[in-house]
């Protein structure tokens, strides 16, 4: 061990190379922490690495950004044969979260057929004279619906036509028959009169004071702000 010991020192200060297998803690530390390539093939391989990585991370934002932009193309396009199309329409209430779970299912299986035109009376745009001067209240007492020659159905006869549209009419047919239609009718009379309260929502008397006063400040021109 001393004559290891003084061998080490002697070429330590004699400046000469050191012994790979004897080199101190630090410098190994420096040459596997610190090492950078230096050979030219090396370096050459790590900029193809790291420009791959960073085209990789282009492609997929790229790739991201472009599947957005067409999941949203296909929705207008869907929206835009519909209004071509439509067999039927369909007056929901936008701001009922119950009924939006069947609207959104209905618009769904829409995509396949296009034959169901989505009006939410609930919007700002919504216009009865569009829609067989039905307007907001009457549409609030219960579901109706508007065929393309302009005949309007409610209660479950608009959601057994609705159905129908998308390739489910069975899951109503039975309500075609007597007693069965009667029956569905006044179960659903007791659901509409009570909707609001079960989702949470005030009376219809306030929802319909508070859509005024919207109307007032948005609107000057009382002719284009029919309820």
């Amino acid at each position: 061990m001393a004559l290891r010991g003084a061998a080490v020192a002697g070429a330590c200060i004699g400046g000469q190379r050191t012994n790979p297998s004897i080199l101190s803690f630090s410098q190994i530390f420096r040459l596997r922490f610190h090492h950078s390539p230096s050979h030219p093939l090396e370096r050459f391989t790590s900029r193809l690495n790291y420009k791959a990585g960073f085209n990789y991370q282009i492609r997929a934002i790229q790739e991201a950004t472009a599947d957005t932009i067409k999941s949203q193309k296909e929705k207008e396009d869907d929206e835009q044969q519909s209004r071509q199309n439509w067999q039927i329409k369909m007056l929901y209430d936008g701001d009922c979260p119950l009924c939006m779970r069947e609207v959104d299912m209905l618009r769904e299986r829409n995509k396949q057929y296009g034959t169901i035109k989505f009006v939410d009376i609930s919007s700002d745009d919504y216009s009865p004279q569009d829609n067989q001067g039905l307007d907001y209240k009457t549409v609030m007492g219960r579901i109706h619906a508007i065929l393309s020659d302009g005949t309007v159905v409610t209660d479950v006869e608009a959601f057994r036509k609705l159905y129908e549209q998308v390739g489910l009419g069975w899951v109503y047919a039975i309500t075609k028959y007597e007693p069965i239609a009667t029956i569905a009718d006044s179960i659903y009379g007791v659901w509409a009169k009570y909707r609001l309260q079960i989702t949470g929502r005030p009376p219809l008397e306030q929802v319909l004071e508070a859509r005024r006063k919207k109307k007032a400040d948005v609107c000057n021109d009382k002719t284009t702000c029919k309820m």
